[in-house]
């Protein structure tokens, strides 16, 4: 079943059940599905692979309000935001930890045979692509970043 069909079910059930939370994450990826499908160039249907980007790029946003209505002293907003993050993270891959990246990375380093903090775009382009979906960029640059400096 495609990410559109499960989104639809679970639609369905967090209406049924009054789940408001739930309810406002699903339509925002719903939301997005239909954009990128009616986007101009695009096929009928979106890959698991695109779907997953969009579900990634909804998170992100979310991450990023939810650091700016931090700072700006707005927990009510923030709390909105951070319940939305856990609603959109139950549609995407488990995600490394830090301490499951390094190993990954640091053999990454050892393939591109980078030597210091000026290889970190060749590591960072092979990781990238290798941990798409797996990992967040913030923190696969951080364990490079770190990786290389030493």
């Amino acid at each position: 079943m495609s990410l559109e069909q499960t989104i639809n079910e679970d639609i369905k059930k967090a209406m049924l059940a009054k789940q408001e939370v739930a309810l406002r994450s699903l339509r925002a990826i719903k939301a997005a599905i239909l954009l990128a499908k009616t986007a101009e160039g695009a096929k009928d249907s979106l890959s698991a692979e695109e779907e997953i980007k969009l579900v990634q790029k909804l998170v992100k946003q979310r991450k990023d309000s939810l650091e700016i209505f931090e700072t700006q002293n707005r927990p009510d907003l923030a709390q909105k935001e951070k319940e939305e993050i856990e609603v959109l993270e139950n549609y995407l891959p488990a995600q490394l930890s830090a301490e499951e990246l390094k190993p990954i990375i640091a053999g990454f380093i050892a393939e591109t045979g980078a030597s210091g903090p000026g290889d970190m775009g060749k590591v960072m382009g092979r990781a990238s692509k290798e941990l798409a979906g797996k990992a967040d960029g913030k923190a696969i640059a951080a364990i490079v970043k770190e990786l290389l400096a030493q």
